[in-house]
């Protein structure tokens, strides 16, 4: 009988297929509007080509909102930033300086695709002006692209702290770095971002990777599954 975090990781892919049973198949960005979306939640990517010792798919970031008492931020505020602009006047752009998980898909696609050497600097840049926003615009859009390609769910949690276990939990008991057995594929393009804790955990996450987790989150995640649908 498997024991221990394997135990774990399996209890915890199941709830997620479990999951998505219940919200009826996986969703892209491209496709949500802020109807389908619940207010607040925990939400779950995927990638095409990244998958488990079993051959099913992993995830690849886990990630939350408003985990401060004063934050309004909803659920779908937060993945409308990882998405990017879908009109404007930078149409499929973006803004990778509100969103972690859009810088650290930009600095892979710069060390794996040839760019411009200014924007190796701006975008890892703070503040910047409008040209450089303007020639940011070309690397913003593939930014956007590649989150689009990325399968996902969410689920929906109301109170701050449970959603802050779970994202916490979930990532920990992930990582490759503290044990998690599921590693990245040698394509994959976490393995070229900046952050050498993205490069090692297997995720789009560099908070909570070095953490051990807590395996009674995983009863509060079967509640939170369980009631959804």
């Amino acid at each position: 009988m498997t024991t221990g975090r394997q135990a774990d990781l399996d209890r915890f892919y199941r709830l997620l297929a479990q999951l998505v049973e219940a919200s009826r198949g996986l969703r892209r960005l491209r496709e949500c509007t802020v109807t389908s979306c619940p207010s607040h939640g925990v939400y779950f990517f995927f990638e095409p080509g990244e998958n488990r010792i079993n051959g099913s798919s992993r995830v690849v970031r886990v990630g939350t909102h408003a985990l401060t008492a004063t934050s309004q931020t909803t659920l779908w505020t937060r993945l409308k930033q990882h998405r990017g602009h879908v009109g404007g006047v930078r149409p499929g752009g973006g803004n990778h300086r509100g969103s972690i998980f859009r810088h650290h898909v930009g600095t892979a696609l710069l060390a794996t695709e040839d760019w411009p050497s200014s924007l190796h600097i701006s975008w890892r840049s703070r503040h910047v002006d409008h040209s450089a926003r303007t020639a940011e615009y070309p690397l913003e859009k593939a930014v956007s692209d590649y989150i689009a390609a990325m399968p996902m769910l969410w689920c929906a949690v109301t109170d701050r702290g449970v959603r802050s276990a779970v994202e916490r939990n979930s990532i920990a008991l992930l990582s490759c770095r503290t044990g998690g057995h599921d590693l990245p594929s040698a394509a994959w393009l976490g393995r070229h971002a900046d952050s050498q804790k993205l490069r090692t955990s297997g995720l789009w996450n560099v908070n909570h990777v070095d953490e051990p987790y807590d395996r009674s989150y995983l009863d509060v995640l079967e509640g939170l599954v369980e009631s959804t649908g």
